[in-house]
Order: C-alpha cells, then sequence, then structure tokens
C-alpha cells in the first residue's frame, strides 16, 4: 500500500469502509463458492483484507490519540 503517514484521517476512514465492504462481499462469495480452489482463494483474499483492515485501524487508533 502507498505510504500511510500522508494519508489524512478521513482518507484512513474510507479505505476502512472499502475494506469492510470488500470483506463482507468476500464472505457472501464464498458461502457461495463451491469447489476447493474457490474456497481456499476466497479466503486467502478475506485474510488479505482482514490484515489490511486491522493496519488501518491500528493507524486510524494512533492519530485519533495524537
Amino acid at each position: 500500500m502507498s505510504n500511510d503517514s500522508s494519508l489524512s484521517l478521513d482518507e484512513i476512514n474510507d479505505r476502512i469502509a472499502i475494506l469492510e465492504s470488500n470483506i463482507r462481499q468476500l464472505i457472501e462469495q464464498a458461502a457461495a463458492a463451491s469447489g476447493e480452489q474457490n474456497e481456499a482463494r476466497i479466503a486467502d483474499r478475506i485474510n488479505q483484507q482482514n490484515d489490511e483492515l486491522d493496519r488501518l485501524l491500528k493507524i486510524r487508533e494512533a492519530r485519533q490519540k495524537k
């Protein structure tokens, strides 16, 4: 991802909202998916999105404490 120090709090909040939406959509896809490969691919993507979400939440929390 880009240099997060240059992002405003609003931009971080926007990215968090996008990630949350992506995760919801991926969960819906996983529920409808059939086949081990599809399920594994979607699970990997959900994990990536969750990792990015956690990272941005920590950045937001740190900025709000300033």
